[in-house]
Parts: C-alpha cells; structure tokens; sequence
C-alpha cells in the first residue's frame, strides 16, 4: 500500500488488526527485514512496516535528513488517525522515533528504540571510519547522513513522556556509554543490553526481537 505525505509516497505493509504497531528500519533496508516480527505482532496489533523515504517502494530522494524521515511518520500517523500507536525504530528508524516523541510528545503509546545514537560521535570509530571510506568511494547520500547527523541534545531526550524501550547489542556499533545515556535522559524508560548480539542480529529478520520486547508492548 501507499500514501502520500509530505511530498513523496511512503509504501508500507498492513497485516493484523488492534493497537497500531509502527516498523521503521535502518540505513539503506527496507521493511522486509521484519518479515519475521510482523508476522509474529500481527496476531496481536495492527502492524504497519514502512519503507522510508528513498527505501525500497518509496519514493527516490537526493538527500537524507532524519528530521524529514520522522516528519514523515508523524505525518503517516496522522494521516491514517493512528490511535496511540507502538513505535519501533531499529538504528536509523529509532533515531527517527526518538525525534517523534520528543517533537510530538503525546503521539505514541510507546517507543522503542535499537542501535540507535544522538550524534555521529555515538557511533564507534572503526564504524564511522568505514562509512567515510564507503561514501569517499561512493558518495552515497545515505553515508552522508550518517556521518554528518544527527544532532538531537539530551533536553530533547527528556520531552519525551512515552514510555521507552532502549535496545542495544552487547556487539553493537553505537558506544555502550552513548545508550546509557540515552535511557538515562529519559525519564519513563528502560534499558536492555543483550548479551552475544550485534546491532541488528536480533532484529533482522529474526523472531529473536519479538521474544524481547512482548513484556513491555503488553503482548
């Protein structure tokens, strides 16, 4: 399915029926990495997994902003009058969420977050000096975002009011000190660092991600 907002169209897929559940997924993916988890919350929610601007079915961009990506999910919620949805943002789709909530304070029902940072110095070095190298070769716009974005302060962190699910790897690339203090900033929060994954090995189109945040959605 798709729909029009702010300018582009956004595709996304709808399966199940109950409380809206928002999928937003990384750089460069598409929502067929939920394929699993999708299939797993639709027997409770109404699962929306989008494709982000310059995604998948998307719309084509030339430049990447995460201000314009959450831009886009609010305005989805809107236009669809999404009753509090779940929020779930893996790496740059929780950066993105973590911009709703903190822009549009009673949006969400609840928000949750993994692999996600505040600010390129978030990531860890051996991380950040591949992206450099991959965009000097590439000049992808995509990289770009992520070298240069995002910026979001800790006095945004505290407007947020959703209760908040912060995920990361134990092998994760953003800094262990960095979620920290993401959950630490948010004042109705919880913090979960699971031991022996990376920074997608329990979402991507793993059932592991399911099992892990069904206590807190209330499944």
């Amino acid at each position: 399915m798709k729909i029009r907002v702010n300018d582009i169209e956004l595709f996304y897929q709808k399966t199940g029926s109950g409380q809206p559940f928002i999928l937003a997924h990384g750089n460069g993916e598409t929502h067929e990495i939920f394929d699993k988890t999708a299939d797993l919350l639709s027997k409770r929610f109404c699962v929306y997994a989008v494709d982000t601007r310059g995604h998948g079915n998307s719309s084509k961009v030339n430049t990447y902003n995460y201000q314009d990506i959450a831009n886009d999910f609010a305005e989805f919620i809107k236009q669809l009058k999404l009753e509090k949805p779940v929020f779930y943002g893996f790496s740059d789709g929780g950066i993105a969420g973590i911009i709703i909530a903190s822009q549009h304070p009673d949006l969400l029902d609840k928000l949750i977050v993994s692999g996600a940072n505040l600010t390129p110095q978030g990531v860890k070095r051996r991380w950040m000096l591949l992206f450099r190298v991959v965009y000097f070769f590439t000049r992808n716009q995509k990289i770009k975002m992520l070298l240069t974005q995002p910026n979001i302060g800790d006095g945004e962190l505290q407007k947020i009011k959703a209760p908040t699910l912060i995920l990361a790897g134990q092998n994760d690339i953003v800094k262990e000190a960095h979620t920290l203090n993401i959950a630490a900033q948010i004042k109705n929060s919880k913090l979960q660092i699971i031991k022996g994954e990376s920074h997608g090995s329990y979402v991507v189109h793993s059932g592991k991600f399911f099992e892990i945040i069904k206590d807190f959605v209330g499944y």
